[in-house]
């Protein structure tokens, strides 16, 4: 009895411990970012998504993918430009798997496969152009290289997101000839902006005398025209003036002359007493004198 007690306890222990080695075998964990590829006997089975999963303990395995965006770095190479300029010039491909199972089924080595298919590519569109088109086409490089690694991806499951040309180096001597030329190109353009400079400042300067010496002339002539019209106006008073208070001298003096020119002989002429003339003559208190004499003296009574 005690023997067979022992077999059963350590048989009872034998399937408890198979039973959590079978239960660890078919419990799995996919991450949040991970897609689970089951296998059975080798063979795909079906997709587990993230969170606790369980499979057939002995008969199922279960590969992970990781499902994030991803960066492969391409090394540097060099490569020879269309004008046979040797440059070196380095990459880097973000990528995204967007099938699981073409990722694991399609290419054995993604990484190898891409940045080997990226070396490639780089070396056909660095040829087909010069240095200079080289240098200032970057964005277009990107472009297109990252359109020929998505359409070679696709059937990997895979999708190039973008692609990023990281250096394009010539080499020293090129490097240094073309410093030279930057810096004679900004000193051109810093003596073409001088130039332009000064003659902006000479055509403002000449504007400036131009419209100061109109302003002066404009000023002249409106000086002159208020002087032309004060004299004017001066010479009008003067005139009316001499209208209203002159007149009667005037006609006073042609009398005069004509008097003159009527007594020059001597003649002798009556002139009444109640005339203007004797009034002219300033004879006036004469006349006056001469009445009273002639005048008859009043009796007293």
């Amino acid at each position: 009895m005690d023997g067979a007690g022992a077999f059963f306890t350590i048989l009872l222990v034998f399937f408890v411990i198979f039973a959590l080695i079978t239960i660890a075998r078919a419990a799995r964990i996919v991450r949040q970012y991970e897609k689970g590829i089951i296998l059975r006997f080798g063979k795909f089975h079906g997709l587990a998504d993230s969170g606790l999963t369980f499979i057939m303990p002995f008969t199922d395995s279960i590969v992970r993918v990781d499902m994030r965006e991803q960066v492969i770095s391409v090394p540097p190479q060099k490569l020879i430009t269309k004008d046979n300029v040797t440059v070196e010039v380095d990459a880097v491909v973000y990528y995204k798997v967007v099938d699981p199972v073409k990722s694991q089924f399609e290419v054995q080595d993604f990484g190898y496969a891409c940045t080997t298919l990226a070396q490639t590519n780089l070396r056909n569109l660095i040829g087909d152009r010069t240095l200079d088109e080289t240098l200032v086409a970057r964005d277009m490089i990107n472009s297109n290289l990252r359109h020929v690694l998505d359409e070679a991806t696709n059937n990997w499951g895979v999708k190039a997101t973008r692609v990023e040309v990281q250096k394009i180096e010539p080499p020293r001597d090129i490097t240094d000839a073309m410093s030279r030329q930057m810096k004679a190109e900004r000193e051109k353009r810093a003596a073409v902006l001088e130039a332009e400079g000064i003659k902006q400042s000479q055509i403002l300067q000449s504007e400036g005398k131009k419209q100061s010496e109109i302003l002066k002339a404009e000023g002249d002539a409106q000086a002159r025209i208020t002087r032309a019209n004060a004299e004017a106006e001066a010479i009008k008073m003067v005139s009316t003036a001499a209208e209203t208070y002159f007149k009667e001298r005037a006609e006073m003096m042609r009398r005069l002359e004509v008097l003159n020119n009527t007594l020059v002989n001597n003649t002798k002429y009556i002139v009444p007493s109640n005339s203007s003339l004797v009034n002219v003559l300033g004879l006036d208190s004469a006349v006056q004198a001469a009445a009273d004499t002639v005048a008859p003296k009043t009796p007293a009574k």
